[in-house]
């Protein structure tokens, strides 16, 4: 079964409050994303092998390390970009893919509208981006399309998780780790998390 690592750092937590506050601009939500996704990169990252690597400083030469495989960001349209540029700041070598999905009105089931991933993305630890998690539906779907295009080391990354979410993931997709800034305590009636922040691409992008 995968792992689910929930942040317990002091300022992930302040700046989750701080998102969660229906009297947040847009602005400042988008500010807080930001932050919050930089600081939640350092433990989606953590385990990404390195390789030796010769430099000459001012002084001597030495012998040094960097990330021996890539990254692929994978954002969900069109929360997941409030993401990218956070994490382009601190894996500025990243590639950026992106994926499309809307739920059939009739099946209820996800269906791919638009997927555009680096051609080399089997040989890359993908990262895939969702804000939030709640039943999970969108995040499986995305995984299944990006396993189909031949990627083989997955992560996912999310600010707020219901636990009924997080539980679809894992059992669809065992192979896959999951990253949140806050598990809450369930869903509601119409699928919100709860308490959790509302619709985060709205939010993000002042659609309210």
């Amino acid at each position: 079964m995968s792992k689910v690592f929930v942040s317990d750092h002091p300022l992930i937590a302040h700046k989750v409050t701080m998102l969660r506050d229906e009297n947040t601009s847009v602005k400042e939500f988008r500010e807080l994303v930001n932050e919050i996704a930089i600081l939640m990169s350092y433990d989606v990252t953590k385990d990404l092998t390195l390789k030796p690597y010769k430099v000459k400083t001012p002084i001597t030469e030495t012998e040094g390390k960097v990330i021996e495989k890539q990254v692929a960001l994978v954002p969900i349209l069109r929360a997941g970009l409030g993401f990218v540029d956070a994490l382009m700041s601190t894996i500025p070598a990243a590639k950026v893919g992106h994926i499309g999905l809307y739920r059939d009105p009739k099946t209820l089931l996800p269906v791919e509208y638009y997927c555009k991933l680096p051609t080399d993305i089997a040989d890359r630890q993908v990262i895939v981006l969702d804000p939030m998690l709640a039943t999970g539906g969108s995040s499986i779907a995305a995984i299944d399309f990006i396993k189909k295009r031949g990627a083989r080391k997955i992560k996912l990354m999310c600010m707020i998780g219901a636990p009924e979410g997080v539980k679809a993931v894992q059992e669809k997709h065992p192979d896959v780790d999951i990253y949140l800034a806050a598990l809450d305590e369930k869903l509601n009636d119409h699928g919100y998390i709860v308490p959790g922040l509302g619709d985060a691409g709205d939010r993000l992008f002042g659609t309210l």
